[in-house]
C-alpha cells in the first residue's frame, strides 16, 4: 500500500480534529478551556516558559482526550453488548485524561498565581 501525499495525511489530521470537534462534548470544553488560556497568556504577557508550561499541559489534555475518544470508539465498534473487560479499558483510558486534566490545573494555578497576585 502506497503512503499518501503529506498534504493528505495533514487534511486527515486536521479533519480527526475537526470530527472530534464537531462531535465530542468533553473536547470542546478542553478547546474552549485552551483559548481562554491563550488569551490569559497575552492578557498577563506570560514569560516564554510560562507560555510553553501552559501549551504543553492544554496540548496534552486535548491529546488524552483524543486517544481516550479513539480508544473507546474501537471498543464500542469491537464489542457491540456491554462486557465488563470492554467498561475496564474505557475506564483507565478516562483516567488517562482525568490524570492530564489535575495535572493542567496543578500547572495553571502555580503559573496564574504569580501574575494574579503578585
Amino acid at each position: 500500500m502506497r503512503k499518501p501525499p503529506v498534504y493528505k495525511s495533514l487534511l486527515n489530521a486536521f479533519r480527526g480534529v475537526f470530527l472530534m470537534l464537531k462531535s465530542e462534548r468533553n473536547f470542546q470544553l478542553e478547546v474552549l478551556a485552551f483559548f481562554i488560556n491563550i488569551i490569559l497568556i497575552f492578557y498577563f504577557q506570560l514569560s516564554n516558559i510560562d507560555t510553553i508550561l501552559i501549551l504543553i499541559v492544554s496540548f496534552g489534555v486535548l491529546s488524552a482526550e483524543i486517544f481516550n475518544t479513539a480508544i473507546e470508539k474501537i471498543c464500542d465498534f469491537m464489542q457491540l453488548e456491554f462486557d465488563k473487560r470492554i467498561g475496564f479499558i474505557k475506564d483507565i483510558s478516562a483516567g488517562a485524561v482525568i490524570l492530564m486534566a489535575i495535572l493542567s490545573v496543578v500547572v495553571g494555578v502555580l503559573v496564574y498565581w504569580k501574575y494574579i497576585f503578585n
